[in-house]
């Protein structure tokens, strides 16, 4: 498949490249800042360097128009309130448009563990931008007409070995290896019937791919 991974030099996007090319997809990774080219086109990716902030609906319908799929994990980082409702709300959902447009066949969002309208984070928290901003995006994309969306919760990420193990049944956060949350990305992208799907998941419990055949299962 021809994939649009938006944030590709991200640390779990770097970790997703060469699984994915190695399958034998055709990956367009899309980044802000031309240095990181050389290590994302190591991966087996090829580098796309756009703003993704600063793009109108043209450019982003230009930016996945042919791609089988759009995968989402981009992100402001924290710090900035208005970079951050800029980059994880509106251009996620610009993003998500314009793979409507465009004919985009799937669209999967990498999301955080306890996203949604009930995140219970209170408008005076530094994190309450980035829990809301992220929210208000998977809605969006839940609710539109579109592209057959993929939502990951993953918990707290942490820099450990992937164990290729996923629990999808937990009911509070707990961590999962960034390195497990490249594993999934991959392994949704070779599944059918995931489509309006929330994965929300630490890591343990089942191997991945049993994993997502029980939350397939729920329909």
């Amino acid at each position: 498949m021809d994939i649009a991974l938006i944030g590709g030099h991200g640390k779990i996007a770097l970790l997703a490249e060469p699984l994915l090319t190695e399958a034998g997809h055709t990956v367009d990774a899309v980044i802000r800042n031309p240095e990181h080219a050389a290590e994302v086109e190591a991966t087996g990716a090829r580098a796309v360097v756009e703003d993704i902030e600063h793009l109108d609906a043209d450019g982003w319908e230009r930016l996945v128009r042919g791609h089988d799929v759009v995968v989402w994990s981009a992100g402001a980082g924290g710090g900035d309130p208005q970079r951050t409702w800029a980059v994880d709300r509106d251009a996620a959902i610009a993003a998500y448009d314009a793979a409507a447009r465009a004919g985009v066949g799937r669209f999967i969002m990498v999301s955080y563990f306890g996203a949604g309208p009930d995140h219970g984070i209170p408008e005076d928290d530094d994190f309450y931008p980035y829990a809301q901003a992220k929210s208000e995006a998977d809605a969006h994309l839940l609710e539109a007409d579109g592209p057959a969306v993929t939502i990951l919760r993953p918990s707290r990420l942490t820099l450990d070995e992937p164990s290729g193990r996923i629990d999808v049944a937990a009911d509070s956060a707990g961590d999962v290896a960034r390195a497990d949350v490249a594993r999934v990305i991959a392994a949704v992208i070779e599944r059918d019937g995931l489509g309006g799907a929330v994965v929300e998941f630490n890591g343990g419990g089942a191997p991945i791919d049993e994993a997502l055949t029980a939350v397939a299962s729920r329909g």
